[in-house]
């Protein structure tokens, strides 16, 4: 398997390095632009804020996660997705993540520029956090009351070694609970300002066809229908019945597949649904139980795992993040251990699970696979223009794809290679 990361802005290397028709597929995992450009520096084209003398404004005006390219608008940009259907095969399939609340934004873009729009997935999870105000908390701040502490509650996600304070003072580890001390508290008690996040929306869009019919086109570009039958889903708890092309994967999965050509035997597995979830307990808990003995709904859907070495895989040689590398925040601001891969809102910056990867929305390797083999033909070349820490790139290698990516931030350019040089040898030693 070969690839190519450009290490540059995504329109330039599309509009200088890439030609037209050439790549099969475009999975990719845009800035979700949480915090505008407009918002965080007043008009479109400002300057980022300076640092200062404490670098509150700097800080102030970064996006997710303390990022300054999540919120620069390109995943809104008609220009940037006209460029990705430039280089796209006619009836390319574009699956493209963003966040619930932004979402309709770069659909809208991406159908300006000329692409249909056919589906969206969703992608269900249980390890989102709530960013919630407690109204009730800031109304007693403001008025400068002490509240009464009346217990303490854990954080699930935190780490027991920590002991740093978050914004209210409360420890790491765990918060207080505490009773309003004026009316107005009281008055708004158990008000917040934001639900806990548990989906990411995937837009499926497809660029036109060139041939009058789907069949006529795949004959001719092999673009233009899903792989439906390489993703089928098998009746233990969401397991794919065709993982990969790999020879160490085309064993029989709960008996369906076909151990000499790895294919689903005829008639087997659930036809691929437009959702996906984690196999987490929060989810499942979501799906109904079927009637009779037969188990929970959530089996009907693909469940993609994510392996808690993922991230890492392949970044033995790299030196280990530190807190301000994870998230952009200054040491002693909240929200900088991490537990089990997941960053902790409650936290300070003791009890951190060091890693080598530092980039903050890395996706599961297995979904990304699934994702891959869902929109790209055999052999095909699938392209990321926003390749952050090479999830698709290695998702591709590993189901026998060719990869092209683009990456301007020159922090995770040698993690996505090394990432994706580890998913070359693995594919070459599982077939050797």
């Amino acid at each position: 398997m070969t690839y190519n990361i450009f290490p540059c802005d995504c329109v330039d290397a599309m509009r200088h390095l890439m030609e037209a028709e050439s790549v099969d597929s475009i999975v990719t995992d845009p800035p979700y632009e949480l915090t505008s450009i407009v918002k965080r520096f007043g008009k479109a084209g400002s300057a980022p804020a300076q640092h200062g003398t404490d670098g509150a404004f700097a800080r102030a005006s970064r996006g997710f996660m303390g990022q300054t390219w999540d919120g620069s608008g390109i995943a809104f940009s008609v220009e940037m997705w006209a460029e990705a259907y430039r280089v796209l095969k006619p009836g390319g399939y574009l699956l493209a993540f963003s966040g619930s609340r932004t979402y309709h934004r770069m659909v809208c873009a991406i159908e300006d520029a000329g692409f249909e729009i056919r589906d969206q997935i969703m992608w269900l999870y249980g390890s989102g956090f709530p960013k919630s105000l407690d109204v009730s908390k800031a109304i007693d701040k403001a008025a400068g009351a002490e509240r009464e502490i009346i217990g303490t509650e854990r954080n699930f996600g935190a780490s027991k070694a920590a002991d740093g304070k978050n914004a209210f003072g409360d420890y790491a580890g765990q918060w207080n609970v505490t009773t309003p001390a004026t009316d107005d508290a009281r008055q708004w008690q158990g008000w917040g300002t934001a639900l806990k996040p548990a989906h990411e929306p995937i837009v499926v869009a497809r660029k036109p066809l060139a041939e009058r019919t789907v069949a006529a086109n795949v004959l001719r570009y092999g673009t233009g229908a899903i792989n439906i039958d390489g993703c089928r889903v098998g009746s233990e708890g969401g397991t794919p019945l065709c993982a990969s092309h790999l020879k160490s994967e085309t064993t029989s999965v709960g008996g369906y597949l076909n151990a000499q050509a790895g294919e689903p035997v005829p008639g087997m597995g659930r036809f691929p649904a437009n959702v996906i979830h984690d196999g987490s307990d929060e989810v499942i808990a979501a799906f109904p139980n079927t009637a009779g003995d037969s188990g929970n709904a959530a089996r009907f859907f693909y469940a993609a795992k994510a392996s808690k070495a993922d991230r890492d895989e392949g970044l033995e040689h790299l030196k280990t993040a530190t807190p301000e590398q994870l998230t952009g925040r200054i040491a002693g601001s909240a929200g900088l251990v991490m537990e089990g891969g997941k960053a902790n809102p409650y936290a300070g910056t003791t009890g951190q699970v060091p890693r080598a990867n530092i980039h903050p929305t890395v996706k599961p390797t297995n979904l990304m696979r699934y994702l891959c083999r869902l929109v790209t033909p055999p052999g095909g070349t699938v392209f990321d223009p926003f390749t952050g820490s090479g999830s698709t790139g290695k998702a591709a290698i590993l189901e026998g794809f060719q990869f092209i990516g683009c990456e301007m931030t020159p922090e995770y350019v040698p993690i996505a290679t090394a990432r994706l040089d580890n998913a070359v040898n693995t594919r070459n030693t599982a077939q050797s």
